[in-house]
């Protein structure tokens, strides 16, 4: 089964305001190839874009059949398929637990169609990690995923760093 591995990250300048800019970015990696892609849309959120960077990623393979990891710093998004909430709000008509409307609903939906017929597993990764916060950063990844070398944590902490610098391009260009 081929593998590919996909960083993403969201980011919105201004969120929660009535006017903001945000982007989102996104690494696929498939052996020795790679491709960065990125975007953004104003008047959003910031989940609205961390859920825009896997849609856009998964989006642009052209295979089913695939075995895919995924790497973000978002709770919102990796917690949403390692805790099955998906599958509770699908049961609850689109309801979340307290009965409120599931927020970004169109963009779930089309991420649960999107992984169908793929073999996908999430990692939820530190943001933003640099050489000062690297030791406490990798013993998180650790508690929260599961045993891998520093080695590789450091490879998979600089490419969602490079996520996060993809998903600061549309917010950049359009300040």
């Amino acid at each position: 089964m081929k593998e590919v591995r996909i960083y993403t990250d969201g980011a919105c300048s201004g969120n929660q305001n009535d006017n903001n800019i945000g982007g989102w970015g996104a690494i696929l990696e498939y052996g020795q190839y790679s491709k960065e892609l990125h975007g953004g849309e104003v008047n959003t959120t910031n989940n609205r874009m961390e859920l825009m960077a896997l849609i856009e990623a998964l989006s642009a393979l052209k295979e089913k059949g695939l075995s895919i990891k995924i790497y973000a710093d978002s709770s919102y998004l990796i917690n949403c398929f390692k805790e099955k909430w998906y599958v509770k709000w699908q049961m609850n008509g689109w309801k979340t637990s307290s009965k409120a409307a599931v927020e970004n609903k169109e963009l779930w939906q089309k991420l649960i169609e999107l992984m169908e017929d793929q073999e996908i597993q999430f990692y939820l990764v530190k943001g933003h990690v640099k050489e000062s916060t690297l030791k406490s950063a990798y013993m998180k990844y650790i508690d929260h995923n599961g045993m891998i070398s520093l080695e590789d944590f450091q490879y998979i902490s600089a490419k969602n760093n490079r996520a996060d610098e993809l998903a600061n391009v549309f917010i950049k260009e359009n300040a």
